[in-house]
């Protein structure tokens, strides 16, 4: 007589194991524990074999016996269903292997040592944020490009149509090198590059007028926030560097005695050592800063503790509590800033260039060239200290 879903759920444990009979094979066994295990006796090539179908409650009667029922149909085709089961884990095993998360896991990891921290951190929130949510548990050889497409079509609705670009980017390298490793066949993210919304090139706010570059520096002056940040305000336009290389600029790089900055490559955008040179105003910033923070890591320490640098956001914020707009001027616009008047007061194209750390068509040459007219640079930041210094008394 087959069995109720009301004599399953009465079933109690009893000192020894017992079994509860339904049909065709499959029976419920109660264990002294309280456990109940669906279960499927059937032959195969002459030997009794069990096959398990799941446990109650979580694997309802119903459930039992459809799975019963797909083990029988594979019996009548000649195919051990317990085999059969065992495959199909083995499948489910290599299709996790070889997911695209796991393989995009595997690409950060073997890349992440020659990129820098903030732009490994870019690309690790963007996978975690926005791809791996989507396409992550699929097997990257399966993943279509009309799947990557919705994506990355779900990115530019938020309106950041760049980072829709770099998922894209991050994307065909992670496709590439599932490649190269013999678990793909084709990048699928090439197919839709033509379909994602074009980017608008902006440049990065800036102020350039010298009666208002004097006014920015007369408010940085009186800047009554956190001395730190204000001492990070007060370098930024000396030095001209990316936000991301001031923020995380360490006291082990900087030798006063020598009015010298030292960037290591890994911390550069374009992977080449950077050297700084530091106007004396620059110095005597720093000198007032090194009692606050010299005994630790960085020099623009963050509030949540000396061992990480200050936060990306907090230059901006500044800027805005001064009173300047998004669109007004930028943690960045001290660049542009510098590179305008410098280029304007006449100081030779390519110190301005290899101060900025642009790229180097040649990367070798600019492996040994990050040197390259050190002399003639130190003369030209002492002179735009003193240039600013003047403006900020007009």
């Amino acid at each position: 007589m087959p069995l109720t879903v009301a004599a399953v759920k009465a079933a109690r444990p009893q000192e020894k194991a017992y079994r509860l009979a339904d049909e065709k094979g499959m029976y419920l066994e109660v264990t002294p524990t309280g456990g109940r295990y669906w279960r499927l006796k059937y032959r195969f090539a002459g030997k009794e074999k069990l096959l398990a179908l799941g446990v109650f409650p979580d694997v309802s009667l119903a459930d039992a016996r459809e799975a019963r029922d797909e083990a029988r149909k594979l019996l009548t085709k000649g195919i051990d269903p317990s085999e059969a089961k065992k495959a199909a884990k083995r499948a489910a095993v290599v299709s996790a292997a070889n997911s695209f998360e796991a393989i995009a896991l595997e690409w950060f990891a073997r890349n992440k040592p020659k990129w820098t921290a903030g732009y490994a951190d870019k690309i690790d929130r963007r996978l975690r944020r926005d791809v791996f949510p989507v396409i992550g548990p699929r097997p990257i050889s399966q993943v279509t490009a009309q799947e990557l497409l919705a994506m990355l079509r779900k990115i530019e609705a938020r309106g950041v149509y760049e980072t829709a670009h770099r998922a894209r980017q991050d994307c065909g390298h992670i496709f590439r090198y599932a490649i190269a490793t013999g678990r793909a066949e084709r990048d699928v993210a090439a197919d839709v590059q033509g379909a994602l919304h074009p980017i608008v090139t902006t440049h990065h706010p800036s102020i350039t007028v010298p009666e208002k570059i004097g006014a920015l520096m007369r408010a940085i002056e009186g800047y009554d926030g956190a001395f730190v940040t204000k001492c990070a305000l007060l370098l930024a336009p000396l030095v001209f560097v990316r936000p991301g290389e001031l923020r995380t600029a360490e006291w082990s790089e900087i030798d006063l005695a020598a009015a010298e900055w030292r960037i290591p490559a890994s911390k550069m955008k374009m992977r080449t050592p950077h050297i700084v040179p530091l106007a004396p105003q620059a110095v005597a910033i720093l000198r007032e800063l090194q009692p606050l923070t010299g005994s630790g890591r960085y020099v623009f320490p963050g509030v949540r503790g000396r061992d990480r640098p200050m936060s990306e956001n907090t230059i901006n914020a500044a800027l805005r509590r001064l009173g300047y707009a998004a669109d007004e001027m930028t943690g960045h616009g001290f660049r542009s800033m510098a590179s305008t008047l410098l280029n304007e007061q006449g100081f030779n194209r390519d110190w301005i260039e290899r101060q900025l750390a642009h790229a180097e068509r040649n990367s070798v040459r600019a492996a040994y060239n990050y040197a390259e007219h050190l002399p003639e640079r130190r003369i030209m930041m002492n002179a735009w200290a003193t240039y600013l210094d003047g403006l900020a008394l007009m």
